[in-house]
């Protein structure tokens, strides 16, 4: 599962990051391998800024899942802090912390820059990449960092018996090739290009990938957005929320997340078929229905794991939703 903290209309935002802690709980209760959550900022409907507190949190409340940041937006910040604050993590849940790193902003430029004001900041990824695989992997026996680097000789504490397991993060090219190149497992956004270059970076992953010690050999999965509920039309229905937030988005448009009734009003004709159209080709639906979307979709592209993200402006709909689908596919 990956959790946005999405803000709800009618709800003070601070809803928002004690429903992820709630959903974390239920995630392990039932049966989810990993509970991942993301980084945004300045963002009036995605309000989860600081994975790497949530995830603190949510290692207090749970006792078996593994907890993910998808991820921490690498340009901002500098390595040594971030496998600083990983390594602590696992300290507190050992082995079941991932580190899912990404280069995007998460966020329009003036915010980024406003985290770091380095505007050739992304540049650097693949050198932050590599330092901080080395620092994460350091305290399992890794080499660190070779002298003549700068960190030579710095050292990410607490060191123990386990560590992070780093993930890159990607919906493009880009990723793929740095995440084969470094051997790293691989997280494609599906659900950020409604699967468009999905089959080329997986190929382009696997051809390429180059084991390390972490990671002998290629382990990629898809996060994708979808929706189950008792039946077709209730799902279709609950939707519309994620539907209006998309049309609203495209014109620069951003705001809490509408209830379905709310999301269909004042709509032209035109947007009001859009959000049809939309629910027909999404993976919405019954728990069986999504259920065997799910399957062909990752036996299409040859993973063995799906993220599921879900958005629902009630809350106990989404719930439900992550319940029928644990169900479905009998993860208890």
């Amino acid at each position: 599962m990956l959790d946005q903290s999405v803000a709800l209309a009618g709800r003070p935002q601070a809803d928002a990051i004690r429903e992820t802690l709630a959903l974390a709980e239920l995630a392990e209760k039932l049966g989810y391998h990993r509970f991942w959550v993301s980084e945004h900022h300045s963002h009036p409907t995605i309000v989860g800024s600081a994975p790497e507190v949530l995830m603190a949190a949510i290692a207090a409340r749970t006792g078996r899942i593994r907890i993910g940041s998808a991820g921490v937006m690498l340009p901002h910040y500098a390595p040594l802090k971030v496998a600083e604050q990983f390594r602590v993590l696992d300290a507190l849940a050992p082995g079941r912390i991932d580190l899912g790193v990404g280069r995007a902003p998460g966020s329009d430029s003036r915010t980024a820059q406003l985290l770091n004001p380095d505007r050739n900041a992304s540049e650097y990824f693949p050198q932050q990449v590599l330092a901080l695989q080395a620092w994460t992997d350091e305290a399992n026996g890794g080499p660190g960092l070779p002298q003549g680097h700068p960190g030579y000789g710095v050292h990410a504490y607490p060191h123990g018996p386990t560590a992070p397991a780093l993930w890159m993060l990607g919906s493009s090219d880009y990723g793929a090739q740095l995440a084969a190149h470094c051997g790293l497992p691989y997280a494609f956004a599906y659900f950020i290009t409604d699967g468009q270059g999905a089959a080329q970076a997986l190929e382009i992953y696997r051809a390429g990938f180059r084991p390390s010690a972490a990671m002998p050999a290629p382990q990629a999965t898809l996060c994708v957005w979808a929706l189950a509920a008792e039946t077709e039309a209730e799902a279709l229905h609950l939707f519309k929320s994620r539907a209006r937030f998309r049309l609203d988005r495209n014109t620069g448009r951003l705001g809490p997340l509408m209830s379905p009734e709310d999301a269909v009003r004042d709509l032209s004709p035109a947007q009001a078929a859009q959000i049809d159209a939309a629910g027909a080709s999404a993976l919405v639906g019954s728990a069986a229905q999504v259920a065997d979307k799910l399957r062909k979709l990752a036996s299409d592209y040859e993973v063995d794991e799906l993220v599921v993200i879900t958005w629902a402006h009630d809350p106990e709909a989404r719930r439900r939703s992550y319940t029928l689908l644990a169900q479905a596919f009998e993860l208890g």
